[in-house]
């Protein structure tokens, strides 16, 4: 139970970080708004882990091989964004009430790539998925919903730096992300 905790809140740390960022970015988002993006990022923090399992258990390395890679562009690219958005849009631009569903799922299915990793390694161990990957999933709705409503707060007097903040704070998950699986980093 403890180590299926301590791979929930790992997994959903970087949603959290993503989940600060867009709530700093909106216009007062109602609890009906953050409920929605912890909904969005908690499903699909869930299903990768359950992929991953899948693919773990058909062939290891389809997954090892490329997930880096699609972990490092979708989440320099949501990143890039969100600091692009931060540093130089006009500052009388309006915020918007709530982000796309494309965007949130971009973002989420950007911080939830390492799941899908996790998934695999977790399938050679023999562990079943499914407690594992609903406690990742309620994990992050959590912490998702909660990091609206922080990132708004945070955002109302800190603006356009807090989403700048979530952008740099993406690619760096990205690019440590690459870095490790290349073997340029170990966080052993």
């Amino acid at each position: 139970m403890l180590s299926t905790l301590a791979i929930a809140f790992s997994m959903s740390a970087d949603a959290f970080a993503a989940a600060l960022g867009k709530g700093a970015a909106l216009r007062r988002p109602h609890l009906r708004e953050a409920l929605r993006t912890g909904l969005i990022f908690g499903a699909i923090e869930t299903i990768t882990p359950i992929l991953g399992w899948t693919f773990g258990l058909a062939a290891s390395q389809l997954v090892a091989d490329v997930d880096h890679w699609i972990a490092f562009g979708l989440l320099g690219a949501v990143g890039a964004k969100m600091l692009w958005e931060g540093l130089f849009r006009a500052a009388e631009r309006e915020r918007p009430a709530r982000h796309s569903f494309a965007l949130l799922a971009a973002t989420a299915l950007g911080t939830s790539v390492d799941a899908l990793a996790v998934g695999a390694t977790l399938a050679f161990l023999g562990v079943e998925i499914w407690t594992v990957a609903l406690a990742i999933g309620a994990t992050t709705f959590g912490l998702a919903t909660l990091g609206i409503m922080i990132g708004h707060a945070a955002g109302a007097r800190v603006g356009r730096v807090a989403e700048a903040v979530g952008g740099v704070v993406l690619i760096g998950i990205g690019t440590g992300i690459l870095t490790q699986h290349l073997g340029l980093v170990s966080f052993a």
